[in-house]
């Protein structure tokens, strides 16, 4: 991993197990307050369908963000369940916070 300080760039290189995992590193290192994009190059050993990132903005909630990516509210689970350890709880989103939103498993 690399952290350019003068652009807020992160590079980040490997292998990763699953596409969640390399998500989960995509995620982590965009939720330090400094870093301002992330380039993650790393390989899949198990390919899987890529996620979306949501930015939080004022007024968001988990539910609000299911409606708006699957359709359906009550798939808020979801979400909370993918973006593990960052959220402990599905009230406790803030606005700058990125999300990670997964596919629906089909």
């Amino acid at each position: 991993m690399a952290f350019d300080g003068a652009s807020g760039k992160v590079v980040v290189q490997g292998q990763a197990p699953t596409q969640e995992a390399k998500e989960k590193v995509t995620l982590c290192c965009g939720n330090v307050a400094s870093v301002k994009d992330v380039d993650n190059l790393m390989a899949v050993s198990a390919p899987s369908p890529e996620a979306q990132y949501h930015d939080v903005v004022r007024g968001d909630t988990l539910s609000a963000i299911a409606k708006k990516y699957y359709g359906d509210a009550n798939k808020y689970p979801v979400i909370f369940e993918a973006n593990k350890p960052m959220l402990s709880h599905p009230d406790k989103i803030y606005p700058g916070q990125k999300l990670r939103i997964p596919p629906l498993a089909q």
